[in-house]
């Protein structure tokens, strides 16, 4: 990642973007980088220092079709909360939501869970990452864990009779280590739904890409990843 911080009274926020879009069009090919990132904060030394929620990625293009893009292909719904449409490239996508923190993600995806489509929603929860995470608030953590927890219940309630909710991650950041960096690539995957099978052990998979041949078996998207699909193994 290449990431470009500014003061939004130092330089504005759509000055920023513009820097980060011409760094966007050096960093590829031989200097290729998966993300630039634009990092807006506020504050002076005296008070601190905070990251506003203006923050951009500008990903590269995917070197492949995505699962987004399958199910876009197959004339299926492709729903993206949070900053997937970012991390796609504003590929593979029907509708998006940037939204704002995880109290609005979590509020546009049961929205979006009330509307009846078929096809894929797919959020994303940065304040647990770039706030808590990265900054090694283990209280802020906690709160963020604990607040999705109690919202749980209703996005479970939204689910339809075909539908399949995966809770997972793309990469461990524990506030507790002495880094602030990304702390693990391990991370934990929960599967649920009607059509799944309780109490399967699904063991440590190889890739994370296994999860996108998966919801590609379910879905009938005929992707040939780089993976192995567990979907036999929690289908009823």
């Amino acid at each position: 990642m290449f990431q470009i911080a500014a003061h939004e009274d130092v330089i504005p926020v759509q000055k920023l973007y513009e820097m980060c879009e011409k760094a966007r069009k050096i960093l590829t090919g031989k200097y290729g980088v998966g993300r630039v990132i634009a990092r807006p904060f506020i504050g002076n030394a005296k008070d601190g220092f905070t990251r506003t929620k203006n923050r951009r990625d500008f990903s590269l293009e995917p070197t492949g079709p995505t699962i987004l893009d399958l199910t876009k292909a197959k004339g299926m719904e492709v729903v993206a909360v949070g900053k997937i449409e970012d991390i796609f490239e504003h590929r593979g996508m029907t509708r998006t939501d940037h939204t704002t923190n995880n109290h609005d993600g979590i509020e546009k995806t049961i929205q979006f869970l009330k509307d009846d489509f078929e096809g894929l929603l797919f959020t994303n929860l940065v304040d647990t990452d770039m706030i808590y995470g990265h900054r090694n608030d283990v209280e802020g953590y906690a709160g963020a864990l604990e607040y999705f927890d109690s919202r749980l219940p209703e996005i479970l309630a939204q689910l339809k009779e075909e539908d399949v909710l995966f809770i997972t991650a793309d990469h461990g950041c524990d506030p507790t280590t002495p880094s602030t960096d990304h702390s693990r690539e391990y991370v934990p995957i929960l599967a649920y739904g009607k059509p799944i099978r309780a109490g399967v052990d699904l063991g440590v998979r190889k890739t994370f890409a296994d999860l996108g041949q998966t919801i590609s078996d379910y879905l009938g998207l005929d992707a040939h990843f780089e993976a192995e699909s567990f979907w036999k193994e929690i289908a009823k």
